[in-house]
């Protein structure tokens, strides 16, 4: 059950990214900048759970889009930092509103109780198996 309710929801959430010019590493990233602020595109792989060749890619797609910008860490040349831009964040925003429409579509069938039951038993999951719950 937990597989097919997956591949539903991988299925939602692609689609709302795409309706909103983006895919899911556009979010990963852009989340990450948000949270925690400019990072070297080496860290923001380590906290995307990223491969180095799918953050550079994602990163150049999202500074062509004006989302991000990189530039040469002062204290080492050969490192770039990412920062996000006001137009990532108003992204960023779009985003998390085309979530949480993929969240009500995926949610339905459940009561609000259920729905809050279920999203704590999910959190408890991700925390048990090394990951931070985002609620």
């Amino acid at each position: 059950m937990i597989s097919q309710t997956a591949v539903h929801s991988r299925r939602f959430v692609a689609e709302g990214f795409t309706a909103a010019g983006a895919r899911g590493y556009h979010y990963r990233v852009l989340a990450a900048l948000e949270e925690f602020g400019p990072a070297s595109q080496a860290e923001l792989g380590r906290r995307c759970r990223m491969d180095r060749s799918d953050i550079v890619a994602a990163v150049t797609e999202l500074e062509q889009k004006g989302f991000v910008e990189r530039s040469a860490d002062p204290a080492d040349r050969r490192r770039n930092t990412v920062t996000i831009t006001r137009a990532g964040t108003q992204q960023l925003q779009r985003l998390d509103r085309a979530l949480d429409s993929v969240q009500d579509e995926l949610l339905a069938p459940l009561s609000a109780t259920e729905r809050q039951t279920l999203v704590a038993l999910l959190g408890k999951l991700i925390e048990h198996h090394g990951g931070a719950p985002t609620s």
